[in-house]
């Protein structure tokens, strides 16, 4: 009898062996299918990305001119030339407010839209469509329109701002205004793809939350910070930090407006690589200063990174 029992049990064992193995069949299936996906973009990041970057850095350690025909091995001398420059901290420092000034002033101004645009339900197409068109315009093009109006002879903001009694102001040449004058442009060109990041976030909190909170009689603030708030912290992140990544690399509307005047008061670090690059033939330094702020920006991101999770956990 026992063995009659162990034999009948013995077909369901395994069964349950090839059903494991079917299941792992599967998904090795699935994961090479899904690197097959993404080996194309990948292939394209190895190319364009990872490999000008390794070469970059290994750059940043020789002396050469740019056709390549004398090299030599010179160590960290660009990289301590870099520290020494007091122009390279002065476009490091011009990057890093024109970068506070538009994490302060586009997130918080972005969200605002957001949440406007959640409520008013039947319109929010036609207003989504508005904030987004100049995200997918052309900054280049941008900047010369905006560098047109804000131009003090001829441009129109100066000229209607005399009707009202205020002087004219030369806006991209006065070392006060021209970074006011780019973080603005900026921030009305970027607000709109911030703005939909952050609607999608918004839309994917569950209302049923909000509805609790109502039948408990919570206002609209505490709502905010205790549901809104809290399930919205990862796109907030997400949003935080690429917009720290792009307006330090900031390059396209300073080149165009101001060229990094008047004074060096715009110009930020990845215009000073270029001028040095570029302009200069000193692509060994060039080189130097991107591996520095490449590791400025990774330090950048760890700490905003751990602060958001830390805030996470704290709202949560």
């Amino acid at each position: 009898m026992v063995t009659i029992k162990i034999e009948a049990i013995r077909p369901f064992a395994n069964g349950g062996i090839d059903l494991k193995k079917k299941k792992s069949q599967i998904i090795e299936r699935q994961n090479r299918l899904g690197y097959l996906f993404i080996a194309p973009s990948m292939t394209v990041f190895a190319i364009f990305v990872f490999i000008p970057m390794l070469a970059s850095l290994a750059f940043s350690f020789m002396d050469f001119n740019l056709m390549f025909t004398k090299m030599s091995f010179v160590g960290t001398k660009y990289y301590a030339k870099a520290i020494a420059d007091p122009r390279f901290w002065n476009a490091l420092k011009n990057s890093a407010i024109y970068t506070l000034a538009v994490l302060v002033l586009q997130i918080p101004f972005a969200l605002l839209i957001a949440i406007s645009i959640q409520r008013q339900c039947r319109r929010n197409d036609f207003f989504k469509t508005v904030y987004f068109i100049p995200a997918i315009c052309s900054m280049s093009v941008i900047s010369i329109i905006w560098s047109l109006l804000l131009n003090k002879d001829i441009g129109i903001v100066s000229y209607y701002l005399s009707f009202l009694g205020i002087h004219l102001v030369d806006w991209l040449n006065n070392p006060k205004w021209a970074m006011p004058a780019v973080v603005f442009i900026s921030i009305w060109k970027n607000f709109g793809l911030t703005m939909i990041m952050l609607l999608a976030g918004l839309n994917n909190i569950p209302k049923h939350y909000y509805e609790a909170a109502e039948i408990d009689g919570a206002s609209s603030w505490k709502k905010f910070w205790n549901i809104t708030l809290p399930l919205l912290t990862p796109t907030l992140g997400f949003v935080t930090i690429t917009t720290m990544i792009g307006s330090f690399q900031v390059f396209d509307q300073v080149y165009v407006m101001t060229k990094g005047g008047p004074l060096h008061k715009t110009e930020t670090i990845v215009q000073y690589i270029y001028t040095m690059g570029i302009g200069s033939s000193k692509m060994a330094y060039a080189c130097a200063m991107a591996m520095l702020l490449l590791v400025v920006l990774m330090f950048l991101t760890y700490i905003c990174n751990r602060k958001l999770n830390q805030l996470e956990r704290g709202l949560s």
